[in-house]
């Protein structure tokens, strides 16, 4: 996996285009910065206040975008220090963003919006269960911040 810091996580501005039968909302072109090649694409739902975590893919890039509700990720690469090193980033509809997150960072993510959200995931390669490292919630203290 190499060395990784939480710098190498970048935020791109998506466009939204205003249509009056229903909006167009860009995700990712194979020539913006942060496409690392197409192994598919898939959705998750997160609850309200439901929080999905903790895990690092070992050699997956992630793009995260979420078109529908508003969705917290915290990011860490060393999860034993994630109280003083850790950054978190919310993104969807208020704040319409991809986030692309490099192989080796641990991460979770906290749905913000009742009742519940969408984050798409365009990845690098085929989901393998053999590349992904988890944890539960409770093996990195993260102390998540409940809805307001």
């Amino acid at each position: 996996m190499g060395t990784v810091s939480l710098n190498d996580i970048k935020i791109t501005s998506l466009q939204k285009f205003p249509i009056a039968e229903g909006h167009v909302l860009h995700a990712m072109k194979k020539n913006d910065s942060g496409y690392s090649g197409f192994g598919e694409a898939y959705f998750s739902w997160v609850n309200a206040g439901a929080i999905k975590g903790w895990k690092r893919h070992k050699t997956m890039t992630m793009n995260l975008v979420v078109p529908y509700g508003m969705v917290r990720f915290v990011f860490c690469v060393n999860e034993n220090k994630i109280m003083e090193e850790n950054r978190v980033i919310e993104i969807g509809t208020d704040n319409y963003a991809r986030i692309t997150v490099p192989q080796g960072v641990w991460f979770g993510f906290q749905g913000l919006s009742s009742p519940n959200s969408l984050v798409l995931n365009i990845s690098n390669i085929i989901h393998d269960q053999n590349e992904v490292d988890r944890k539960t919630l409770r093996e990195i203290p993260y102390k998540w911040e409940p809805l307001k």
